[in-house]
């Protein structure tokens, strides 16, 4: 894409954390922004900020587990500035429970949020993507996307299920000049695991990101885009090591839970 500037985005789950940081930085170089979560006091407030520094956005109190609703609302974005040009797959949330005490209904509820409201959205922005000729499509994965972690073993399952659908539509793109983009945050700085249902108490551990940090990430794939993003680069190592020897990421992470 390169300049960025005038190019117009939706970011969902745009309330807060990685979501609004991203707003920020795609404001900060231009971009249009339309701003989309549930909770529309955050989000006005949100674009009262981004107006007020020269930037154009538009808020979206949306559901994104409501199919026609986020239809309507991506029709909405095109028709106001005439295109869309990059969709951020953003809004999700997290479970903290070992694989025992999760509920098949807590399972299914994520999977309907973290991985069928992408789906959802991702098919309202291909046909205006098609039409103009290019688009972006950003899914916010994690890093448990990459390998699971003990006690987060749902979430971790919608982020497998985000990478197989984004690995499939990204080859399914091919000669479009729509690209598909993964990005694997590690623990980030964010109100993400105080919103989670938490059955087992949360221990932070490991290294921790920026939402900005997130952000800028984001925006240099804009700019030049890439299959997939590692804001913390050293967790590639990770993803590596669980496929060549997970027996030794295993106890690697058994002695973390010990310590």
């Amino acid at each position: 894409m390169g300049d960025p500037r005038g190019r117009v985005a939706l970011v969902t789950g745009a309330s807060s954390g990685i979501g609004a940081a991203t707003a920020r930085a795609f404001a900060g170089a231009g971009l249009r922004v339309a701003l989309c979560a549930r909770r529309k006091d955050r989000l006005e407030r949100l674009a009262a900020e981004l107006t007020a520094q020269g930037s154009e956005a538009t808020v979206h109190a949306v559901d994104v587990t409501d199919a026609l609703a986020v239809r309507a609302m991506v029709d909405e974005v095109a028709a106001r500035w005439g295109r869309l040009d990059v969709l951020v797959n953003n809004a999700g949330r997290g479970l903290s429970a070992t694989l025992e005490q999760t509920a098949a209904a807590e399972l299914r509820a994520l999977m309907e949020l973290n991985v069928v409201a992408v789906l959802g959205a991702t098919q309202a922005a291909l046909p205006i993507m098609r039409r103009q000729g290019s688009g972006h499509i950003i899914n916010i994965s994690s890093i448990v996307g990459r390998r699971a972690v003990p006690y987060r073993a749902a979430y971790s399952a919608t982020k497998f299920a985000l990478g197989a659908l984004s690995e499939a539509l990204r080859v399914e793109l091919t000669g479009t000049r729509i690209t598909v983009t993964l990005v694997y945050p590690i623990r980030t700085e964010t109100e993400f695991h105080q919103a989670e249902v938490q059955k087992v108490p949360w221990r932070a551990v490991g290294p921790v990101q920026s939402a900005e940090r997130v952000a800028r990430s984001i925006l240099r794939c804009v700019r030049r885009p890439r299959p997939e993003v590692y804001p913390y680069w050293p967790v590639r190592i990770l993803a590596v090591m669980s496929v060549i020897a997970p027996g030794l990421v295993d106890r690697g992470m058994r002695r973390v839970l010990q310590a």
